[in-house]
């Protein structure tokens, strides 16, 4: 899966308008096949497509979509490991989302939450930058998405929208 891929028509929201992508004929991706993701190698996150198109689809407020993603690379890390528990926080975080897409805070508090102990898990572990984040800053962003959940703003039917207040931002980390 490129980074370079279009966006889709719309973002699956279960129970929502629009088709499931992989399992309805009309879903936007219908029979598309993916090849075998690999792990992300050290800090060579850059050139890792799942991961950056993951990121890209999540700014852009399509939360399934990331979730699919990143949980593709998270199988590929063995679902084990300081990686892994990055991006099940990832996955966690875009399950929140589609959940403020849902109207439902209370799972929005639940995953927010999840996502922000893993980003925890995971800082202790491996160190405060990792895949090109701060999970400092990513364990606050899902904490305080856990204490006040967004609702959707969007009209009725709207294929997609962005409902956080922030945005991913993978960058190399400053020297110390």
């Amino acid at each position: 899966m490129s980074s370079r891929l279009p966006l889709p028509p719309y973002t699956y929201v279960p129970g929502g308008p629009w088709p499931h992508p992989t399992r309805s004929p009309h879903g936007h991706s219908w029979g598309r096949q993916h090849g075998a993701i690999d792990p992300i190698l050290a800090d060579q996150w850059q050139s890792s497509p799942a991961y950056l198109r993951g990121v890209a689809l999540f700014n852009a407020g399509y939360y399934w979509e990331a979730h699919e993603s990143w949980e593709s690379l998270w199988h590929a890390h063995g679902r084990r490991g300081p990686t892994a528990d990055l991006l099940q926080g990832l996955i966690k975080l875009a399950a929140a989302g589609v959940k403020v897409r849902e109207g439902r805070p209370a799972g929005v508090r639940t995953h927010a939450s999840r996502a922000a102990r893993l980003f925890e898990k995971s800082r202790r572990e491996a160190g405060r930058f990792q895949l090109g984040l701060d999970l400092d800053e990513c364990a606050r962003q899902a904490l305080d998405t856990a204490t006040n959940p967004p609702t959707d703003s969007a009209a009725p039917g709207c294929p997609v929208t962005c409902v956080f207040a922030f945005q991913l931002k993978p960058r190399t980390p400053p020297e110390i």
